[in-house]
Order: structure tokens, then sequence, then C-alpha cells
């Protein structure tokens, strides 16, 4: 398995491309905010401390989750196209087991996924500092990669389960586009949660990779939330945390970082087991 991992993982980076349109859905939010939706909130928060510093790392923290997401998707096109040149074929009458192939395809994926969330990470932290913030500490560094691992994990198991029924690039193409436009939108990126209506939020909260970006937006803003409302009453942070999706409620009570996470660890489990039930049971 190990061995089909780092084939598909060649694979992947050899095509620059590919890795490059893994991330389209991240540059196209950093546009969007750069030219539209920044100016707006910023003018619209002008009267808080350190304003910039605040939002860029909610903008951080969305582009975190979105990128677990594209690029897992991403990596799953090395699984299409062995589909569509019957190149798999040539590995299930080989003795490795169906199984093991699953597992390689997950891994490699699992892997991207990691690698490219994190190498936004460090990008967008030098670009906060750039633009007159402060560095990250260690702790909050540490919660950031756990924090990655995990929502790429859950993004790779959904992502997935279903890739697992596409057959043809042309359907892999499509679905790719769908899911890069409408994952800005169901993690509250293009729109802040508290925009919209009710009945949308309640999507936006059962959606899994909506509770990913809610936790890198409680590590990323912690600091800068602490300064940016230093002297205001405690009820107006709370307002922003909830507009912003910074945290989410149900029926007036809140969620926790606990549930969230066992929220990811759930969704992982579920969908990881649906997708090698469907992979490894094809024929």
């Amino acid at each position: 398995m190990m061995v089909f991992m780092k084939r598909n993982l060649k694979l992947f980076f050899r095509d620059r491309s590919a890795v490059l349109f893994s991330l389209l859905a991240v540059f196209i939010i950093i546009a969007l905010y750069a030219v539209f939706l920044g100016d707006v909130w910023l003018d619209s928060m002008k009267a808080l401390a350190n304003v910039d510093f605040l939002m860029n790392t909610w903008l951080v923290a969305g582009l975190l989750a979105v990128a677990s997401v594209t690029t897992t998707m991403g990596a799953f096109g090395v699984m299409i196209e062995d589909k569509v040149k019957k190149i798999d074929k040539d590995f299930y009458s080989s003795p490795i087991k169906r199984s093991s192939l699953t597992g390689g395809y997950l891994g490699s994926a699992l892997l991207i996924g990691i690698i490219m969330s994190l190498v936004t990470f460090a990008a967008a932290e030098i670009y906060i500092v750039l633009s007159g913030g402060a560095w990250l500490d260690a702790v909050s560094c540490l919660k950031i990669v756990l924090l990655i691992f995990l929502s790429t994990l859950m993004n790779t198991s959904l992502v997935c389960f279903i890739v697992s029924f596409i057959n043809s690039n042309q359907a892999f193409s499509t679905v790719s586009t769908i899911i890069g436009t409408l994952i800005g939108f169901f993690t509250g990126i293009y729109l802040p949660i508290g925009s919209l209506p009710a009945s949308v939020q309640t999507l936006i909260k059962v959606f899994p990779p909506s509770h990913a970006a809610a936790l890198f937006r409680q590590v990323l803003m912690e600091a800068p939330m602490q300064t940016s409302f230093n002297g205001i009453p405690v009820q107006y942070l709370n307002e922003f945390k909830y507009h912003m999706g910074v945290t989410y409620s149900f029926g007036g009570h809140e969620i926790t970082p606990l549930v969230s996470i066992l929220i990811l660890i759930g969704t992982s489990a579920v969908f990881y087991g649906l997708s090698i039930l469907n992979m490894s049971g094809k024929r």
C-alpha cells in the first residue's frame, strides 16, 4: 500500500496544473476578499482596533477549511484517471488486495491535503505578519497543525465517498467545479453566517467542514479578538462571534469546540467506512 501511495503522490505533484487547480478556490477567495469583500467588512468594523489583523485571521481560517477540501478533491484525480485509462483493472488483476489499493488512494489524498494545507498556513502566516499582524505562538501553531490533520482526514472521507461514484473526467471536473464554488458559501466565507437566512444558517451548521472552519477561527482569532474588543462589553464580542461563524449555536446553546471535534471525527469514521465499502466492493 505504501508503494501505491508513493506512486499516487508522484503522479499528483508531477502534474503542476493539477496542483494549481486544486488551490483554485483558495485563489478565488483571496481575489474576492482583496477586490470586494475586504473593503466592505473593514469599513463596517473600522471602529475596532487592529481590525486588519482581526479580519486577516478570519480569512486565513476560512482558507484552511477550504484548502483541505479542494486539494483532496484534486488528489483523487489520479484515481479517476486510472479508471478512465483502465489502469485500475491492471491493479485489480494483480495479487494486491483491493482494500490495499483503496487505502492507497485514501492515504495519498490525505497526505496531499495535509501538505497543501500546511503550505497554505505557512504562506498565510507570512502574509498576516507582513500586513501588521503577529506570529502565532507555539501552542496555537500546534493546535492549527492538529486541526489541519483532523479536518483533512474528515474532508478526505467525504470527498472520497463522492468520487467513488464518478467514472469519467468530465463528471469529475463538473463535481470539482460545483464543490469549489459552493464550499465558500458553506464555510461562511463569501458571506458571514449571521448575514444569511435562518434556514441557510441551519444548513451550514450541519455541514461538517463548517465546524472545521469554526475551530480554525477560534484558534487564529483568539489574540486579535482580545485586542480589538478590549474595553468593549462582552455581549458585542459574543455577537461578533456568532455573526462571523467563530462559534455556532443550536436552540440557544453554544456548540463547544469538543462537540465540533467529535462531529469531525464521527464524520471521518462514517464516510471512510462507506468509501471503503463502496470502492472495495466494486468489480
